[in-house]
């Protein structure tokens, strides 16, 4: 299976967990979602993967991997604990090590964050994972990789993370 198959893969497992479809639109580069919050997209390198059920799924071009953001807007969501919300994300891989555990900031408020790298679909991957609370919603940032490919693909991660911010929802 291609580090590509496998992202996809990862990633789509990690989605049948996440809320509906939601509404946004692409302009100049920024990503406006209908739940009241903006993300800049990765200049090069990545490429928006419609028909998800995230608010934006993006599918690296030259590299095997994937982005996703997403927000869950009430519900038991918005009540959980960070960290518990971020464990969450990685269920679906095996023999988990965990690289990185504890909090950051996200858009000047407090997210947990952890990278944890693990088996899925029988090859060894890497995931990084941001859950930050912005009432009413509970906002998730995923980026997956073959655990090779990883490090080449985490600054575009990061710069996206960073751009968050929140706008009137619509």
């Amino acid at each position: 299976m291609t580090g590509q198959r496998l992202a996809r893969g990862l990633l789509t497992l990690l989605l049948l967990g996440g809320c509906a479809t939601a509404t946004g639109r692409i302009e100049n580069g920024m990503f406006y979602s209908a739940k009241g919050y903006r993300v800049t997209l990765p200049p090069t390198g990545w490429r928006v993967d419609a028909g998800q059920r995230a608010d934006l799924a993006l599918r690296g071009e030259a590299r095997p991997g994937g982005m996703v953001v997403d927000a869950t807007c009430g519900g038991r969501e918005a009540a959980r604990p960070l960290d518990v919300l971020a464990r969450h994300l990685t269920f679906g891989l095996t023999r988990r090590e965990v690289l990185e555990n504890g909090t950051s900031t996200v858009g000047g408020r407090e997210a947990a964050h952890s990278v944890v790298r693990g088996l899925a679909e029988g090859q060894t991957v890497t995931v990084e994972a941001l859950v930050v609370r912005a009432e009413p919603c509970v906002h998730d940032f995923l980026y997956v990789a073959p655990s090779e490919a990883f490090d080449g693909g985490r600054p575009a991660f990061r710069a996206l993370v960073e751009s968050f911010g929140l706008e009137p929802r619509r």
